[in-house]
């Protein structure tokens, strides 16, 4: 796929993935960004939770999701499909039914569901069906996986307020469907961006995205 091909990325790539910003406006503007964005973390606990999200590459979700406070770890994936510890190259293939997913591990008293959903729907076009840029196919789909009730009811309250305000131009179609599993990607697709950052994917496209995502979320980043 074309954000794989770290050697000579052109320019061109950078305007597909910032096309839309326009649209982003809208949702960063609306009752229910503000709403997601403001909930309050529960009580104190040492019990950890996970979020599990796919929001297309999950190189640019890993890196803008590492920012926030109370994110414990996160680990990119696959989740979705019908093959058991798939590789990377199989999901690329399109067939295995798997997206592309970040395992977030999170501290549900510092950073609450709620607010992790206010940077999920940041992070990416919701709009736009098995489609981020130039990465085309199921396995870059929009897809929250929950992993008990409250997080489904939470996550699909959210979706039908988005549309209802039309916080984009088009339809959110994020997919909600229950966690089943999760498969680690290889190792040299972990905290990605951290450490190949001189690269140009990373340099023309990640960065950006964790640029903006930072100016959005400033009072709730790791110092």
């Amino acid at each position: 796929m074309i954000h794989r091909i770290i050697k000579g990325i052109s320019l061109l790539l950078l305007t597909a993935n910032c096309s839309a910003s326009a649209q982003e406006h809208n949702y960063e503007q609306s009752k229910t960004f503000r709403q997601m964005n403001s909930a309050a973390p529960g009580k104190k606990t040492h019990t950890l939770e996970t979020a599990t999200f796919g929001a297309g590459c999950y190189w640019c979700t890993e890196a803008q999701f590492q920012q926030l406070k109370g994110v414990e770890k996160v680990e990119s994936g696959f989740s979705g499909g019908h093959v058991d510890h798939p590789s990377y190259k199989q999901v690329c293939t399109g067939t295995t039914g798997h997206a592309e997913v970040c395992n977030i591990t999170y501290d549900p008293s510092v950073i609450s569901f709620d607010e992790l959903l206010a940077a999920f729907w940041t992070c990416h076009d919701p709009t736009t069906p098995n489609r981020q840029g130039n990465d085309v196919g199921t396995q870059y789909r929009s897809v929250i996986f929950y992993h008990n009730e409250e997080q489904k009811t939470k996550a699909e309250q959210y979706k039908r307020k988005l549309n209802d305000e039309k916080a984009w131009d088009k339809p959110v179609v994020t997919e909600i469907s229950p966690f089943m599993a999760f498969f680690k990607a290889e190792d040299y697709h972990q905290n990605y961006y951290n450490e190949n950052g001189d690269e140009p994917y990373c340099h023309y496209v990640i960065g950006p995205k964790v640029d903006k995502f930072k100016k959005i979320f400033k009072s709730k980043l790791k110092s």
